[in-house]
């Protein structure tokens, strides 16, 4: 018999661990400290944030479409899931590993090499670089932020490209950009940079032990849905 898990509780879910990735809340605090060490104006801080974060939010939705399109297309999203379920595990452990071991050997982090590139854009403080930062920023964030989201993308895949699994993909972007949102609303009505700061250093080993976790389970999930255990439903 094969047991059939409804997928919005697992998306949601998976969105929230997410949503707090250390990575994206890096970059975002990067951006805001930039643009109020050029100037104190916390409106154009708060125009300026809101355009990146919506940059963010559609480069990830419309990359997940085109990715959802493709495994319909060439129909190789179940041989995939052993793999990928495999690998997704794989990275979850690396996480879990960052919980003790923070940085030592191999860690889910955007490439040193980009954090110049990064910062540039963030000096720019204008709305076309806000917006060529966001597309840039959901780019070379895949390997600290794509786990949980590929992972996300092959379970939906499962229920085909309809309407239904495109609203999926609206809403979990959706999750994981409302922390973005919140800290810019946040510096916006007087919190200090500094203490939002040192709140993600502070947390951030338990950020990546709950993330580990989630992707172990999302990856176990695949390779159980590859070898036809369970099925994933709309309902729910």
């Amino acid at each position: 018999m094969v047991a059939e898990l409804p997928a919005l509780p697992i998306l949601i879910t998976t969105a929230l661990v997410d949503s707090v990735n250390p990575c994206a809340i890096g970059v975002l605090i990067l951006l805001i400290a930039t643009l109020l060490g050029l100037s104190k104006n916390k409106k154009k801080m708060f125009v300026v944030g809101m355009i990146y974060i919506l940059a963010v939010y559609i480069t990830y939705l419309l990359a997940g479409i085109g990715l959802l399109f493709f495994l319909q297309q060439f129909n190789i999203a179940e041989p995939l899931g052993i793999t990928i379920g495999a690998i997704i595990i794989v990275l979850g452990l690396v996480e879990i590993k960052d919980f003790w071991w923070y940085g030592a050997g191999f860690s889910l982090t955007i490439p040193k090499s980009k954090i110049a590139t990064i910062k540039k854009y963030a000096k720019k403080a204008s709305i076309p670089g806000a917006i060529v930062l966001g597309m840039f920023v959901a780019a070379v964030e895949l390997p600290c932020t794509g786990g949980p989201y590929l992972a996300m993308i092959m379970v939906l895949e499962s229920i085909g490209l309809s309407p239904s699994v495109i609203g999926y993909l609206m809403l979990y972007n959706f999750i994981f950009i409302l922390p973005l949102i919140t800290i810019v609303l946040m510096v916006y009505f007087g919190l200090k940079v500094d203490k939002i700061k040192q709140w993600k250093q502070d947390k951030r080993k338990w950020m990546r032990l709950i993330m580990g976790i989630i992707m172990i389970a999302l990856g176990v999930l695949l390779i159980l849905y590859a070898r036809g255990v369970i099925s994933i439903g709309t309902v729910g």
